[in-house]
């Protein structure tokens, strides 16, 4: 029974939109970051409905993040049922982490039973480059606020979720192989969530390398924490469209992330669309 709170009644009211729009169920849920936005054309569309369109959705305001979900089907031959975000909610946009991460829940409600999220992150370690692929190995959110503060929505999940494992070893391992069945380099990491929107200093960049990140983004590891907490599997990739600042020896711009993250994302595409198929023909999703 879940808990009467306003966030639970929030993700009950859209969902039962979503349901009275469509009844298409997603087995693979993604999150379009920088550079995927126009993924929707690698899926046969079956349904589409504009963020706007539901009543108490969080709303992008960011340029380049479309605002709406897509349910079709992907992979390579076009057969595996999947919902994807083209656009995500931050939470530097003025949102409650609650709605950050109410898309994700509702995939979940809507039948997903993984989550594969994209973004576009900057490099920390060494040897790291931009227009580099990382497969997400493990996060560190400590400095944005839980999605799980406050009541609990026992409907969703337990009280203290293990994080453990929040990236699935089994699709980490599917998508190595995508990867290099494709001749993808994919390097591995640990992504830091920041709270942003400015970008790190070079002294808030040495402290992440201090405690063990990889590559630092605004977004992701609160949504890998809601997914978890469901009992989603969960599997993550940052596009390396820059160094830090501080390892960069330019100036960092949201247009040089975004135009980068363009220009990678025929490469990004042909990966994300080799991982859906691997861990569709893997049964991951009772498939």
């Amino acid at each position: 029974m879940l808990v009467k709170n306003e966030a639970a009644e929030k993700l009950w009211k859209c969902y039962d939109y979503m349901r009275s729009r469509t009844d298409f169920v997603p087995k693979i849920a993604l999150v379009l970051g920088s550079g995927l936005g126009d993924y929707a054309k690698n899926i046969q569309v079956e349904a589409e409905i504009d963020y706007h369109e539901i009543e108490g959705f969080p709303v992008s305001t960011i340029a380049g993040h479309k605002g709406r979900f897509i349910f079709g089907y992907a992979g390579d031959e076009k057969k595996v049922p999947v919902v994807c975000m083209q656009g995500r909610v931050h939470y530097y946009e003025g949102y409650e982490m609650s709605d950050v991460v109410l898309p994700i829940r509702l995939m979940k409600l809507m039948g997903a039973q993984v989550l594969l999220l994209t973004n576009a992150a900057g490099g920390i370690r060494d040897g790291f480059a931009a227009g580099d692929l990382m497969l997400i190995t493990d996060q560190i959110s400590s400095f944005v606020p839980s999605p799980l503060n406050g009541a609990n929505i026992e409907g969703l999940g337990v009280r203290f979720p293990d994080m453990s494992e929040i990236y699935d070893k089994k699709l980490r391992q599917l998508m190595i192989e995508a990867a290099d069945s494709l001749g993808i380099v994919l390097k591995q990491g640990v992504y830091v969530q920041m709270q942003g929107p400015n970008y790190e200093s070079p002294a808030e960049v040495a402290m992440c390398r201090i405690i063990g990140a990889d590559a630092v983004g605004m977004s992701t590891a609160c949504e890998a924490v809601a997914a978890n907490h469901m009992g989603m599997k969960i599997a993550g990739i940052s596009f390396l469209s820059n160094l830090a600042c501080g390892i960069s020896k330019t100036p960092l711009s949201h247009k040089e992330v975004q135009e980068r993250a363009d220009a990678a994302a025929p490469r990004f595409q042909k990966l994300v669309t080799a991982s859906i198929q691997k861990i569709w023909d893997a049964g991951i999703c009772g498939s």
